[in-house]
């Protein structure tokens, strides 16, 4: 009973990225046929386009219905590498150095490699890669000038919760004395992430604190989880609004509290009460300037509002920036979706901000 749950438990954050996942393939979709996607997503009213989207996330439920298990998660892994097949990026793909992390360098023109950026993409913690989210760090690496080091971190079910996050700590370890033409200081460095990788930044930049490392420059969190309790949800005024994991919630919550509990401990392999899971859970004193965007309509919207007026009571400039009837991560929809570009357009005056305070 509780090895179901675990794998219940598990499967939800899995909703997540199926409905990005959908709401792409929408998107490129429209491309194949022939039609203007920006012009379509910025003219039609912002409703229209959000019920198109869930329209085709609906269609994507009913087409995985059947499967379950890890044919479930080999098809979203799928899916969500081949987001990136029809995207015309404009920096160079590079892989690492042998005895390098295991990952890619995303490279704009006129990068400078002592400017760097660690990225960690989202995914539940068991989907995603560094190939699924180019839309974002090609983006990032125009947008800063900066080489940005996607890491290609180990993911459950298959490994533990914890060896993602020990790959994240030793590639930051490793990106403040390597750049993508070798070993060499890093000038400027900030740590970003969406989603689980979002929750994997912010639990990161304590870590570096607690190590006594050089810290980041900045770090940056899009639409993160903040913690894995998960009890809490069920009872959010977001629940209605978010349609991506409303239902899923609405299903949870019928389930004894204990059960739960020890499902979400089951499937991760750690309480959900430790900061290595739930950063919201931990120290957040002297942490690096740090941003967070969110959805006002998604269900993680009080998770990231809490972990930052957490941070902010502890003294550390921590901000928190919110979009309006935003799909989770809308940040992939880069650059078809204007607040996609918004959202971007922020996140260089925030470093840029950054920056000139520290010179």
């Amino acid at each position: 009973m509780i090895f179901g749950i675990a794998w219940f438990v598990m499967m939800w954050f899995g909703l997540v990225m199926i409905a990005l996942v959908a709401a792409v393939m929408f998107v490129r979709r429209k491309k194949r046929h022939g039609e203007d996607e920006s012009a379509t997503i910025a003219d039609q009213p912002q409703q229209g386009a959000r019920q198109q989207v869930l329209e085709k996330i609906n269609e994507i439920h009913v087409a995985t219905e059947g499967l379950r298990g890890r044919a479930r998660i080999k098809a979203l892994r799928h899916c969500m590498d081949s987001m990136s097949d029809d995207l015309e990026l404009v920096s160079e793909i590079r892989p690492p150095a042998i005895g390098a992390p295991k990952g890619e360098w995303v490279i704009a023109p006129g990068s400078d490699p002592n400017r760097r950026i660690l990225y960690i993409h989202g995914g539940s913690w068991f989907a995603g890669s560094p190939k699924s989210h180019r839309a974002i760090t090609d983006r990032l690496s125009r947008l800063t000038h900066a080489c940005v080091f996607a890491i290609d971190y180990r993911l459950m079910p298959e490994n533990r919760y914890l060896d993602g996050i020990i790959d994240c700590q030793q590639a930051y370890h490793w990106i403040l004395d390597n750049g993508p033409d070798g070993q060499a200081s890093v000038e400027f460095m900030v740590i970003a992430g969406d989603s689980a990788g979002g929750s994997h930044t912010l639990g990161l930049i304590a870590w570096i604190r607690d190590q006594g490392l050089q810290p980041p420059n900045a770090a940056i969190a899009l639409s993160p989880s903040t913690e894995l309790m998960l009890t809490s949800l069920g009872k959010r005024p977001n629940l209605k609004t978010d349609a991506m994991l409303g239902p899923m919630i609405q299903k949870m919550a019928r389930i004894p509290l204990p059960l739960l509990w020890w499902g979400t401990v089951l499937g991760f392999r750690v309480l959900p009460t430790s900061p290595i899971a739930s950063p919201l859970r931990g120290n957040l004193h002297n942490l690096p300037p740090t941003l967070i965007h969110a959805s006002e309509s998604e269900l993680l919207l009080e998770n990231a509002q809490r972990y930052v007026a957490k941070a902010q009571a502890a003294g550390s400039p921590v901000e928190l920036r919110t979009w309006p009837d935003m799909v989770h991560v809308w940040h992939l929809f880069t650059p078809l979706l204007p607040e996609a570009e918004e959202a971007f357009e922020h996140i260089g005056e925030f470093l840029a901000q950054v920056e000139a305070r520290s010179t």
